[in-house]
């Protein structure tokens, strides 16, 4: 869908702060002022098909593999999301700048936009803050007219000045980001991971002689999902469907890596990274308890830093933490002492159960944890569309 949006003739004019278009000749009438009042355009786009998207990505320095079109068909073909950028370039000229968000339309937890579903991050690719206090401006405006639940949006740098000058955004989720950077040589990496949690681990994988098998082929995704189930089963919580793992393997290609770690041709630990640009992402870890004393999964993490730095890369972006997950954060800590706070910004805030965080609370854990794998399985392919 290209061109404006357009917003119900019933709309309020109360509904949308001073100075914001209200209705689509409002909207036009701004557009047609802009070189007389700098007052910008409402623009949206479907970045599946709108190849401006794609270039903004790559062109943009703080893209990542989360604005990626191969992350956005993953997430659509999987969930059913409707993936939507919203800008202030108009129809025909290239993207200056883009949000993008999923529409989510639940009838078990309503319809929402979020920038981005089961993403740890997605900055607004806005060169300047004006252009977003507008488009998000215009989309608190709209909301209402569309029904939309709430907007939210995860930069990784700040607030963006969202919860100032009547934006009115305020923190829904806190959490972590440990982001190591790889521009040191490797000795100086290894040496800066911690002694005792992560170095002599390493070293207890090779003395054990764990093997690893590293690629992106159906044998290597089968074994890393048999993990990934025993995990999350581990937790509590249902795992994603194995339709969202085959899906990033069909539209990421290449830059999606799977290292299983054997041993006695057994799978023990295995990792899932994605790569874009000069960065390596850290994704979904996943390992059997019965071997964790073979220090399998901070092998395959070192492993997977090695390859990453001798192929160019610049960082390794181990992902989110909860700020509440001491485990997680001490485990992460071990590899990045300084973490970076990561933020996400809702309107209106509203609760509800629709993130993982709200179907893992101790009622629901204590529900799957009754459940057996198979069924616990069939949990995560029915929930999870409803809770991104």
């Amino acid at each position: 869908m290209n061109g404006f949006m357009t917003v119900p003739s019933n709309s309020s004019q109360a509904a949308c702060p001073a100075n914001e278009p209200t209705t689509l000749a409002d909207r036009e009438n701004v557009s047609s002022r802009m070189g007389k009042t700098n007052q910008p355009g409402y623009y949206d786009l479907n970045p599946l098909e709108d190849k401006r998207w794609a270039v903004l990505v790559q062109e943009h320095p703080q893209a990542s593999v989360f604005h990626s079109v191969a992350w956005l068909k993953s997430l659509h073909h999987t969930y059913g999301y409707e993936p939507i950028v919203f800008t202030t370039s108009p129809p025909g000229v290239a993207l200056r700048n883009g949000l993008v968000f999923c529409r989510i339309n639940s009838w078990l937890t309503g319809r929402r936009l979020v920038s981005l579903p089961f993403s740890d991050h997605c900055e607004p690719l806005c060169g300047r803050p004006e252009e977003l206090q507008w488009l998000v401006r215009c989309l608190r405006a709209d909301r209402e007219h569309q029904s939309w639940k709430y907007l939210e949006i995860r930069p990784t740098s700040g607030d963006l000045g969202l919860n100032g000058d009547g934006v009115g955004f305020v923190p829904s989720a806190k959490y972590f980001r440990h982001n190591l950077d790889l521009r040191p040589d490797r000795d100086s990496l290894f040496r800066a991971l911690h002694k005792d949690s992560v170095q002599r681990r390493i070293r207890r994988a090779e003395q054990a002689g764990v093997v690893e098998k590293y690629g992106d082929s159906a044998e290597l995704l089968e074994d890393f999902y048999s993990l990934f189930v025993l995990t999350r089963a581990r937790h509590r919580v249902p795992p994603s469907p194995k339709s969202w793992f085959q899906s990033l393997r069909s539209n990421m290609g290449e830059a999606l890596e799977i290292r299983v770690a054997y041993k006695d041709q057994r799978p023990i630990s295995a990792i899932l990274t994605l790569r874009f640009k000069d960065t390596v992402y850290f994704k979904y870890g996943c390992s059997n308890a019965r071997f964790h004393r073979y220090g399998a999964t901070p092998w395959l993490l070192w492993r997977a830093i090695e390859s990453a730095k001798a192929n160019g890369a610049l960082q390794f972006d181990m992902g989110r933490t909860l700020e509440t997950d001491a485990g997680l954060l001490a485990f992460k800590s071990h590899w990045v002492s300084e973490p970076e706070p990561l933020v996400y910004w809702k309107v209106p805030n509203t609760h509800s159960l629709d993130s993982l965080s709200g179907w893992g609370l101790n009622f629901s854990k204590l529900i799957f944890a009754c459940l057996p794998n198979r069924l616990l399985t069939v949990a995560g392919k029915l929930l999870y569309p409803h809770i991104g």
